[in-house]
């Protein structure tokens, strides 16, 4: 492997590597095996592979349909966007640690999340560093990287409040708190989308105060559900 391949996988990987991190720090009452989170972060491998079949195709699907206007056209665009790739993430989350006996802590949810996300994005981030230079990096690092972990934390967070209301047999809350978990990172997904595509000077406005927000939002999230964890 040459230096300069090596630099663009490390600038690729590493803000990804850095928020798991950041986060995995938070999970006070029992830490996760690196080797399941390894595990997960794979899946959101996957998960970034299925995500561009089902792009393919409803990006097919929106094509054929007639806009009256470009807002219209985008925000159907970033919300197909964001309902794939919520869906494909949530996809392999549930399917790599639902029944895995280490699920036994609600903070667990959302550790598993942001795995699975930052794999997703540590193997986009891999293909854009690639396909355009160090000089997205940065940008990625700071915006694109920490927005999904942004996601994976709200949906991690209902993800664990379903598996505790699994566990103690409320089965109808369970689906609804993982539907409404998928539905609150699509939303938020779709939005910071939009907004990043339409790139007009009051959508980046907006587009700035709502990723401010966000990551206050979360980051006081994580340390109220770190400190409010307990077992199933």
């Amino acid at each position: 492997m040459s230096l300069s391949t090596l630099i663009y996988l490390v600038s690729a990987i590493l803000p990804a590597v850095f928020l798991l991190r950041q986060i995995y720090k938070q999970d006070r009452k029992e830490r996760e095996p690196m080797n399941l989170l390894m595990k997960l972060a794979g899946g959101g491998v996957l998960a970034a592979l299925l995500a561009i079949v089902l792009e393919s195709f409803f990006g097919g699907v929106l094509s054929q349909l007639d806009y009256r206007s470009e807002f219209v056209m985008v925000v159907a665009e970033a919300t197909m966007i964001g309902l794939s790739e919520e869906f494909s993430k949530l996809f392999f989350l549930k399917w790599f640690s639902w029944k895995n006996p280490n699920f036994n802590y609600r903070f667990d949810g959302i550790v598993y999340a942001v795995a699975v996300s930052l794999g997703f994005a540590a193997f986009e981030n891999i293909f854009y560093v690639f396909s355009y230079g160090l000089q997205v990096a940065v940008s990625r690092a700071l915006l694109a990287v920490p927005a999904h972990t942004a996601f994976a934390v709200y949906m991690g967070a209902f993800y664990g409040r379903a598996k505790y209301l699994d566990v103690y047999g409320q089965h109808k809350a369970s689906k609804a708190n993982l539907f409404a978990g998928f539905l609150v990172a699509s939303a938020l997904h779709a939005f910071y989308d939009s907004c990043a595509m339409l790139g007009s000077d009051t959508a980046m406005l907006v587009f700035a105060v709502f990723v401010i927000a966000m990551y206050i939002i979360v980051i006081r999230r994580v340390r109220t559900e770190s400190r409010t964890d307990h077992p199933f």
